[in-house]
């Protein structure tokens, strides 16, 4: 198992089978041909009809597994299930509510394999175009470009779901709830390069946001200055091994 997709949901009943067809369609039989693969759904605490239609779908796609939360943990927390429960040595996210495209997953792939870089081990997406409110756009824009600038991650987009990162590179890194948010900072702390693709957004035709614009502002803010302080005590030290002499006769 090379692929493994991680997708958190929270009151998403009506997204989770015309997502997972799409999934499917994007990496089962796509232009780059058929890849292996397996789909993880973690479900963070739905209170609608979420955990029926996963398990409506777990009947239609063999390569899903569902995991759930009894209660509601965030969406960082379920992110983190998911890749701890994976198979993959690579794991693309997307968000549940059908707004990030998996026909771009084979382009961050695409992106991954053509790079010479040893070191690359975030691929994100950029939503350049978004298909949202003008005041979650404008609420965004200001939100990237100040982390951008306090934390220079070089991410245009760090909201964006849409994401390919190494399995491996994300269990090192430190774990709180908003820590997606901030993934490019996080691996490049920890000595890993991150690449940027640019892909499609859409706009959300089923279900409800769970989330607001507010609640996010106040937050991130805190953890903003949480991430800076990560960085400025990170250390990356460069170890060499020390040798016995050899034995004189």
């Amino acid at each position: 198992m090379q692929l493994s997709i991680v997708v958190p949901v929270r009151n998403e009943a009506d997204n989770v089978l015309p997502l997972l067809a799409e999934i499917h369609a994007a990496l089962a039989g796509g232009e780059g041909g058929a890849r292996e693969f397996e789909v993880i759904y973690v479900d963070d605490g739905s209170s609608d009809g979420t955990r029926a239609r996963l398990a409506e779908a777990l009947a239609r796609y063999p390569r899903l597994r569902v995991l759930a939360h009894r209660a509601r943990c965030g969406q960082s927390a379920a992110l983190m299930t998911g890749v701890r429960a994976a198979r993959g040595e690579w794991i693309a996210t997307l968000d549940g509510d059908g707004q990030n495209d998996p026909a771009d997953i084979p382009k961050l792939l695409a992106a991954l394999e053509g790079s010479k870089n040893s070191a690359l081990r975030l691929v994100c997406g950029y939503r350049r175009k978004r298909h949202d409110s003008w005041l979650k756009r404008v609420a965004s824009r200001i939100a990237n470009g100040v982390r951008s600038s306090l934390l220079g991650d070089a991410t245009p987009d760090t909201g964006c779901g849409l994401k390919l990162i190494e399995r491996a590179a994300y269990l090192e890194l430190p774990q709180f709830d908003h820590m997606h948010r901030f993934l490019p900072a996080l691996v490049q702390r920890n000595g890993g390069t991150t690449l940027v693709v640019e892909v499609s957004h859409r706009a959300r035709t089923r279900g409800r946001s769970n989330y607001g614009v507010l609640d996010r502002l106040w937050v991130g803010v805190v953890d903003l200055f949480g991430v800076m302080w990560l960085k400025q005590r990170a250390c990356r030290p460069e170890v060499s091994e020390v040798t016995r002499e050899p034995e004189r006769q």
